[in-house]
């Protein structure tokens, strides 16, 4: 199917696209999309990674002044940028080197589908948690990363019923939100988030009302609006209703389990590990919409009940029952490794039989051999 895309952000079009096309231009022609697109993911990985050795448990920013080096939140500032340069520009190169595919849309969006968690639990490292000044709570962090997700979510359930990608309006405005954020942080320290900003309200409280303002009362409406219309002009995918909602019951039922998780936990294991846990919340979520994403590239219809739920499902019930015990702790971290694996070993798989499918190379524009 061919790939289709609108952009109707103001900040996109008139800001962003032109400062991409003069970007793009300095990219070198033999440079694959895909690289590009890996680039951008690793650099948010490499920006996790520092940022959670500085602060596992999310309380650096909570204690005055903060724990973090400065040149940490410069660094976050910049990888940031880079991200949402490469992953704004490599759809233009694969069109500038005319190697489009099918491939790259796949390790684009299932990138994304992982790098969104990795955003927000970056970020929450400014805030920091809950100190009973400022901070945000861990379940709050949560339901935040909820939020953030159920939209992504909703973006690809909208594609995978009209067949067209409207591309959110919140991306482009979180990027650019991240990125001065993590520069504020820089230039005057995490202070800037412990004092009250306007009327008594914090800056992190205004960009939690922001997001749930987003997602809730513009992203969401716009998705079931595009729906409506494409179902009135007979465009729709999917004839029945069965069909076209099936995408949303693993992502909800996932949702419900790890909330069960959460809010029945004897150990409090949010309050415990919330790095860990909301890590493995954004895995298991990408594992899931990356199968929505290729039922919808490839038109099938996407299984009732993702087979990870299975698993997830033991856990948690060991775990609300009281049978782990004092290991819930230690279960969870087995767990999100084992996931996390997983999740790597399938991007690599369909990965690797798509190349062999279309006869190309993931990080090459050279052409393969036929045998």
């Amino acid at each position: 199917s061919q790939y289709s895309a609108v952009d109707t952000n103001p900040l996109s079009v008139y800001i962003m696209q032109p400062i991409w096309n003069k970007i793009i231009k300095i990219v070198p022609l033999w440079i694959a999309p895909n690289l590009l697109t890996f680039s951008g993911f690793v650099m948010i990985l490499a920006n996790y990674f520092l940022i959670s050795f500085y602060d596992w448990d999310y309380t650096a920013s909570g204690t005055s002044p903060g724990l973090v080096p400065t040149w940490v939140w410069l660094f976050s500032a910049f990888t940031t940028f880079c991200a949402y340069a490469l992953d704004s520009i490599d759809g233009k190169h694969a069109r500038r080197t005319q190697s489009s595919s099918p491939l790259g849309e796949l390790f684009d969006h299932g990138l994304d589908s992982w790098a969104t968690s990795i955003f927000v639990l970056s970020f929450f490292s400014v805030c920091s948690r809950d100190t009973g000044k400022a901070g945000v709570s861990v379940y709050t962090m949560y339901i935040y990363l909820s939020i953030v997700l159920f939209n992504f979510m909703c973006s690809h359930w909208e594609k995978y019923n009209t067949g067209v990608l409207f591309l959110p309006w919140g991306y482009d405005i979180s990027q650019v939100v991240l990125v001065a954020a993590y520069l504020l942080t820089g230039a005057f320290g995490v202070e800037v988030w412990q004092k009250p900003f306007l009327f008594g309200y914090y800056i992190t409280d205004a960009l939690v009302i922001l997001l749930i303002g987003f997602s809730l009362f513009l992203s969401f409406p716009q998705t079931l609006y595009n729906i409506h219309r494409a179902h009135i002009k007979k465009t729709l995918k999917n004839d029945s209703l069965y069909e076209g909602l099936l995408p949303l019951v693993s992502p909800l039922l996932l949702f419900l389990l790890l909330t069960v998780w959460v809010v029945l936990s004897p150990g409090n294991i949010l309050s415990k590990q919330p790095r860990l846990f909301l890590w493995m919340v954004g895995v298991a979520f990408s594992n899931v919409i990356c199968k929505v994403i290729i039922c919808q590239m490839s038109s099938t219809q996407p299984e009732l009940f993702h087979w990870f739920l299975f698993p997830l499902a033991l856990v948690v019930y060991a775990a609300i029952s009281g049978l782990l015990g004092w290991t819930e702790e230690a279960v969870l971290i087995v767990f999100t490794l084992l996931l996390t694996a997983a999740h790597v070993h399938y991007g690599v798989c369909v990965g690797r039989q798509l190349s062999e499918h279309l006869n190309i190379y993931i990080f090459s524009l050279k052409k393969r051999v036929q045998e």
